[in-house]
């Protein structure tokens, strides 16, 4: 339920209120790509008018997540793997034109701009919670573009980072792909911090192309079975196939 749903603030703080509980509902395959589901049904579970509920659902059609359905309510939209996969592409090209220009800083100021991502890939022992790794390393790829200084080049990937995330989350649904993305983070900045330009594109290649082609291998067993505790589950709203 959305805090104070009786609160008679601006009718858009509460449609964005409503906007970032469906989108954590899509985040974490509470609400299933092809579920289908009513406003009233939101609303309802959400103790919220329709109003904010529609004006949150537009938003979320306009951004890719759903798709309405002419007198049968909405839809998460399925997964478009093509879709996905190009903008893995796209992500890939700019994450390796961050790299090359990292590799081209002076080698102080480099490690200056990098010093977070230094301090918790390399410097600082792995935690035992491999959630706290999942959880990291979107992070350190936005940083990593972040740190090569084009704000432009940035917010484009921010938003790539944005559309991607959904199916992203489900790299980490096994330790050995947790394992590797450690590994592989560490020796990225290595190859940096010697100015290896080649090599820390190279390894930054292969990086997000062995995550690309889990986008393949995801099915909807594995969607189902990506979901969270069954008691984080009971929120969910139920699904009219």
């Amino acid at each position: 339920m959305i805090p104070n749903p009786k609160s008679k603030g601006r009718p858009e703080a509460l449609a964005e209120k409503v906007y970032q509980a469906l989108k954590q509902d899509i985040f974490e395959f509470h609400l299933m790509p092809g579920d289908r589901f009513s406003e009233n049904e939101i609303a309802e579970r959400l103790a919220v008018s329709r109003t904010p509920v529609r004006q949150a659902l537009f938003w979320l059609e306009r951004e890719g997540y759903v798709e309405v359905w002419f007198r049968s309510g909405w839809q998460v939209k399925p997964f478009d793997f093509e879709y996905f996969e190009e903008l893995y592409d796209f992500r890939t090209v700019l994450e390796r034109e961050a790299v090359r220009r990292l590799c081209s800083l002076p080698p102080l100021t480099c490690t200056e701009v990098l010093a977070e991502l230094k301090r918790f890939w390399m410097d600082t022992p792995r935690p035992e919670d491999d959630r706290v790794v999942s959880a990291k390393d979107e992070e350190f790829h936005t940083a990593l573009v972040a740190a090569a200084g084009n704000q432009e080049m940035a917010r484009v990937h921010a938003g790539l980072t944005e559309k991607i995330r959904i199916i992203r989350r489900l790299d980490f649904t096994r330790n050995d792909r947790v394992e590797a993305t450690y590994q592989e983070h560490i020796q990225i900045l290595q190859a940096i911090f010697r100015q290896h330009t080649d090599e820390a594109q190279r390894i930054l290649t292969d990086h997000i192309a062995v995550s690309k082609a889990e986008v393949r291998k995801i099915t909807l067993h594995r969607l189902q079975q990506a979901r969270s505790q069954p008691a984080e589950a009971q929120g969910a709203v139920s699904s009219h196939r």
